[in-house]
């Protein structure tokens, strides 16, 4: 049996965390997963007046939401991609037009790495994992 490339694109599970927008909120739910040992891979914060969201992917997802439901905390769970990425010039354009080719809509993304890094870490939420999936594997082998 072929075992799986650990650095390949991949669907997990991103969770959607509601918290009050005010400080020491965000410092709370990390100090919450690192008690539970869970490791955040990708993290971004949308804000309003009043609350904040908190989307992660973390290390272990079941875990994440079992600390988060402990605390009453409002969590959703959604499909995303993970990718390693080249930390390059027109690395995110070469994936946008792979999907877009197929018709497959990127409704929001966040990715990061040091400017020394030769990789990257991209998260993104489209509207077909799977066939995203598909479409990136294909262009991760050319």
């Amino acid at each position: 049996m072929k075992k799986a490339d650990p650095l390949a694109p991949r669907i997990v599970q991103q969770l959607a965390v509601f918290l009050e927008n005010k400080p020491g909120a965000l410092a709370s739910v990390c100090d919450a997963l690192a008690i539970a040992k869970i490791n955040i891979f990708g993290l971004t914060v949308s804000d309003t007046t009043d609350h904040a969201v908190v989307r992660m992917v973390v290390s272990n997802t079941d875990r994440a939401m079992a600390v988060f439901e402990s605390y009453g905390t409002l969590v959703v769970e959604s499909d995303v991609l993970m990718i390693q990425n080249d930390n390059k010039p027109g690395s995110l354009s070469r994936i946008a037009h792979a999907l877009s080719a197929k018709k497959i809509n990127i409704d929001y993304g966040y990715l990061a790495s040091m400017p020394s890094a030769k990789k990257g870490l991209l998260i993104i939420r489209v509207t077909d994992p799977k066939r995203a999936l598909v479409v990136l594997k294909k262009l991760d082998s050319e």
